[in-house]
């Protein structure tokens, strides 16, 4: 396991020991967040009695093969915390997700939860967002006419793909990834985006005042 792995993995078991008997929690998606579904699996192995609500496929099927509980917005209406990943962080803790297609799922459960815990490494821990290019959610139709407005952001978007075919969304929808130079006011831009005809969701997570944990390469993991 090389030194960036090992920082993903501390961060995300970091994270997991914060998850205590009886609690409702979000199961982030990504490669951060994909140890403290393995740590809550363990954790649930050994007694812990929970319930959790997924953000992807991907993240369900890792649980449900793990033995997490999984339940859905139709039986509850609040998670207790939710445990996510993130592309970036900015100093002031405004955040890009969305590289592993799953933000409009990730924002919905992230808004349901008392309480937002981010796990990164970090290399994800910037002064200013925008390095990352920013994930839209798009509907399909007429997609190339957010592509164009997008342009006249002075965005530079990419059609996400997938063996040379549009990437498509647990949601069905396709994955703009825009570089905009750094983002010095996340939330204009989100509110831009989103109004936008044929937006449906951004990667930029604003205001969440999460608590965050960084992994270190040198081992050390910090919570900001």
């Amino acid at each position: 396991m090389d030194t960036i792995t090992k920082a993903k993995k501390a961060a995300g078991e970091k994270a997991a020991s914060l998850v205590q008997p009886g609690m409702l929690v979000g199961l982030g998606t990504g490669s951060t967040a994909y140890w403290a579904i393995e740590k809550i699996g363990q954790m649930v192995k050994e007694g812990l009695n929970i319930r959790a609500v997924a953000t992807s496929v991907a993240s369900e099927q890792q649980a449900i093969a793990l033995g997490i509980p999984i339940t859905s917005f139709s039986e509850i209406q609040q998670l207790d915390i939710d445990i996510d990943g993130a592309d970036e962080i900015s100093e002031d803790l405004q955040i890009i997700k969305g590289g592993g297609g799953a933000l409009l799922r990730e924002k919905i459960v992230a808004h349901a939860s008392r309480r937002k815990v981010i796990v990164a490494d970090e290399r994800k821990y910037v002064k200013t967002l925008g390095k990352f290019p920013l994930p839209v959610e798009i509907i399909p139709f007429g997609w190339e006419l957010v592509f164009k407005s997008i342009q006249s952001l002075k965005g530079a978007p990419t059609l996400r793909t997938r063996e040379d075919k549009p990437y498509i969304t647990d949601n069905g929808n396709y994955i703009l990834d825009c570089m905009f130079g750094a983002i010095e006011n996340p939330e204009q831009l989100h509110h831009q985006l989103k109004a936008m005809t044929g937006v449906v969701e951004t990667g930029l997570f604003i205001n969440l005042k999460p608590t965050v944990i960084i992994a270190y390469e040198n081992g050390e993991v910090k919570t900001l």
